[in-house]
């Protein structure tokens, strides 16, 4: 197959694409581009060269006739490259979604069980099993403009949208994921906004912290959202009225060990639809990156997104 290292997608594409962050892992990436040349034998390789490339470069293969689009990347870029389909003519049902996991903790990789590994998980890509999962979105005002916005394993606001923008890029390559552990901290000190929650129903609730989830993971192998099935039509919400290092302690254990039934009175929606605001405008975040401000809405598109993954993972 064609290789490309360009900006752009060729006029000829392949059927299967590549699109490759190199910064990935802290720029660890770039010494796995050997292995990654091996698998362009069999796809197209592109990569991308700054915020929102990925997501262009999606969308230009998927109109161009490429059938599976493979994000090689974290999280971020995952995140691009499905929003990249969802804006192509009817992208999410020409093409389907592949993952390398090169970021620093790969959560939706991990939730639909794609190896470590390269070369298992392009093993994985080449034998082509397919699952449908839902496709969320958030819609809010971004300059003035409405923005939508896809996500597939999780979004969030307060505690943890604040740690994210408090994550030093020095300590990310350095410490990995340790990294948002101390952007936390630094999160606790500060004075958070009060988050509210308006449910279908006309009910609402209220927090320092708000997670919506897909599946189950958060932050790696934390399964805090344990009800949650990534094809039931229904965004999963933790609210937490309350957040200190010791309530976040007590979640992060209740989710992974069951020790705590209800660690510091947090409280588990499941709802097709609902909108967040804030007492003052607050960050919130879509797989690991800020990307706006409240009051937003979210969505779910019903297995709206096709996946590949191994074939026991398939439903």
């Amino acid at each position: 197959m064609r290789r490309n290292h360009g900006p752009g997608v060729n006029s000829v594409t392949p059927t299967s694409v590549i699109i490759f962050n190199p910064t990935a892992r802290g720029d660890k990436a770039r010494q796995l581009i050997p292995l990654l040349e091996e698998f362009s034998r069999e796809a197209g390789l592109y990569p991308t060269h700054g915020p929102g490339d990925a997501r262009r470069l999606a969308r230009e293969a998927v109109l161009k006739g490429a059938k599976t689009i493979v994000a090689a990347g974290g999280d971020g870029t995952v995140n691009e490259v499905i929003n990249g389909l969802a804006e192509a003519e009817c992208g999410l049902e020409r093409a389907r979604l592949g993952v390398l996991p090169l970021g620093t903790v790969n959560v939706f990789a991990k939730e639909v069980g794609i190896p470590d590994d390269l070369r298992a998980a392009w093993e994985v890509i080449r034998q082509g099993s397919e699952w449908r999962i839902d496709l969320p979105q958030a819609s809010f005002v971004h300059h003035g403009q409405p923005v939508l916005r896809s996500f597939v394993q999780l979004a969030g606001a307060g505690l943890d949208s604040r740690a994210i923008a408090n994550v030093r890029w020095t300590e990310k390559k350095r410490l990995g994921q340790l990294a948002y552990a101390l952007a936390g901290i630094r999160a606790l000190c500060e004075h958070l906004p009060r988050l509210r929650v308006t449910l279908p129903d006309g009910g609402e609730d209220s927090g320092e912290l708000i997670l919506i989830g897909n599946g189950r993971f958060y932050g790696g192998h934390f399964p805090v959202f344990q009800k949650a099935d990534m094809a039931d039509g229904l965004l999963d919400l933790v609210v937490v009225p309350k957040v200190n290092l010791f309530r976040v302690m007590r979640l992060a254990l209740a989710s992974k060990w069951d020790f705590f039934a209800n660690p510091g009175k947090v409280r588990h929606y499941q709802v097709p639809q609902c909108q967040i605001c804030s007492d003052r405008p607050c960050e919130f975040q879509l797989e690991g990156d800020n990307i706006g401000v409240t009051p937003l809405s979210l969505t779910i598109q019903h297995r709206a997104l096709r996946i590949v993954v191994a074939s026991s993972q398939t439903r």
